[in-house]
């Protein structure tokens, strides 16, 4: 939908594809689906589910074994984002690279885009 031809909409690091790979073979799932809704301290928030059956309208990103889906609406927002998987003593997650964030809440889940783009 808001693509470069050649060019997916969003990558994974290695550990977030070996992550979302290992979440798919749990349960069988076909994939995650991110996406984006307003809440949090910054004003938007990431959200992050299992997908059962693949939305037609949905951009598909595959790699390495690993698929994500991305909600129509979130798609203009996550154009070039690179999603990694983080562990540290403390926590592990999921952590959006996205060059089209303009501020984000110190805990890194909320965060707020340019205003041309929502």
């Amino acid at each position: 939908m808001f693509g470069i031809p050649g060019k997916q909409a969003v990558n994974m690091t290695p550990k977030a594809a070996a992550q979302i790979s290992k979440l798919m073979a749990k349960d069988g799932h076909e994939g995650l689906r991110i996406g984006v809704k307003k809440g949090g301290c910054a004003g938007m928030e990431y959200t992050m589910e299992y997908v059962t059956e693949v939305n037609p309208m949905d951009e598909v990103v595959e790699q390495d074994g690993a698929r994500i889906m991305i909600a129509p609406m979130a798609q203009m927002f996550l154009f070039g984002t690179e999603i990694d998987y983080e562990v540290s003593l403390l926590e592990a997650g999921f952590k959006f690279n996205n060059p089209n964030v303009t501020e984000a809440c110190g805990c890194g889940e909320s965060i707020k885009f340019d205003a041309t783009l929502g």
